[in-house]
């Protein structure tokens, strides 16, 4: 098949630090090229990838520190754009820009594919059901709660984790991995860890419209054993996992996948989250850590975190999350929409 993938232009593919969706389209795309597929792949020009890469701007929009950096700037409307114009050279064409991207995906001669890698809203809501010809693909169970939109399938974000060191033994400090935000729930972290006198080290980005969260619920809590190590690249974070006690993911929104779980999981280090969103679909309670509803519920899943074997939690992450198996999703829901379009021709 002659594939297009649209990536976002935030971060680079693979991102080099933060970047989840980034990361997702890296695995997809380089799979798609081992199995034989001709890929080309819209992203930014610092890009690593075995695919034809074509790219309308030579850098991540995060590096040149771009004001509107998740909006319609136009840079992320050209890249869309220039894609979309290529049509004709693809048999599909796999997007993962929406919603920005349905007013023109709508319009596409070729088949189009729309991975939903954020959350439905009441407002963007509107735009899948209003313009759905565009094949919708959800990345959890939970998160196809919309009726009425064209929706494909659920396919499972996946990642080539093999090669993520695995940490027999566990050390004694408590990781947060991510993103500083009200939704992410750090100060849940850190109130667990100060009500159980165990280190924490948040490693995670902080944007410029979470500055204001930060300066008010964590920024005064900071210490020697509450420490904020900023953004770490993927060896340094893997190493946090594989070393980490256990891994805190107090969300307080209906995360629709999470993939730092998986991750933290690959390395052998037990998940601690709140019941929100696709949670219970990415870590088996009692199995592969623990999924609570409190902040005494994660207190309580802390002190008997001894219980969760860390080689169960490997297994779990590299036999359901891997690029393979995700792959083998996106190829089955490829094979089905080419094979409608022709018969409807």
């Amino acid at each position: 098949m002659k594939i297009a993938q649209i990536a976002p232009l935030i971060e680079r593919v693979p991102p080099k630090k933060y970047g989840g969706t980034e990361r997702v389209v890296s695995a997809l795309t380089e799979e798609l090229v081992k199995r034989g597929h001709e890929v080309t792949l819209f992203a930014s020009g610092d890009s690593l990838t075995q695919a034809k890469l074509y790219s309308i701007f030579p850098r991540s929009l995060s590096e040149i520190k771009m004001k509107d950096l998740f909006g319609l700037n136009p840079w992320t409307l050209l890249n869309i754009g220039m894609a979309y114009q290529m049509q004709d050279q693809f048999d599909i064409i796999h997007d993962h820009c929406s919603p920005a991207c349905l007013p023109t995906a709508n319009i596409a001669k070729t088949p189009v594919i729309v991975t939903m890698h954020g959350p439905f809203t009441p407002e963007n809501k509107k735009l899948y059901q209003s313009l759905k010809k565009p094949n919708v693909v959800t990345i959890s169970k939970e998160q196809f709660s919309v009726s009425d939109i064209n929706h494909a399938g659920t396919v499972y974000n996946g990642l080539p984790m093999e090669h993520y060191p695995f940490g027999k033994t566990p050390g004694k400090y408590l990781l947060f991995v991510g993103r500083i935000s009200m939704e992410k729930g750090v100060h849940f972290a850190i109130e667990a860890a100060e009500v159980l006198d165990l280190p924490l080290i948040i490693a995670a980005k902080l944007e410029t419209v979470d500055v204001p969260y930060f300066r008010e619920y964590v920024e005064p809590r900071l210490s020697e054993h509450i420490r904020w190590v900023g953004q770490v690249d993927e060896s340094e974070r893997n190493k946090l996992m594989s070393e980490a006690l256990c891994f805190l993911h107090p969300v307080t929104w209906r995360e629709p996948f999470g993939l730092t779980m998986i991750e933290a999981m690959a390395c052998g280090c037990p998940v601690i989250a709140f019941n929100l969103g696709s949670i219970p679909e990415v870590v088996k309670n009692g199995e592969t850590g623990f999924v609570v509803s409190s902040i005494d519920g994660m207190i309580d899943a802390i002190l008997n975190i001894d219980s969760i074997d860390r080689e169960t939690c490997r297994k779990h992450a590299l036999l359901n999350f891997n690029a393979r198996i995700m792959t083998d999703g996106y190829e089955a829901i490829y094979t089905k929409i080419l094979s409608d379009s022709e018969k409807k021709s």
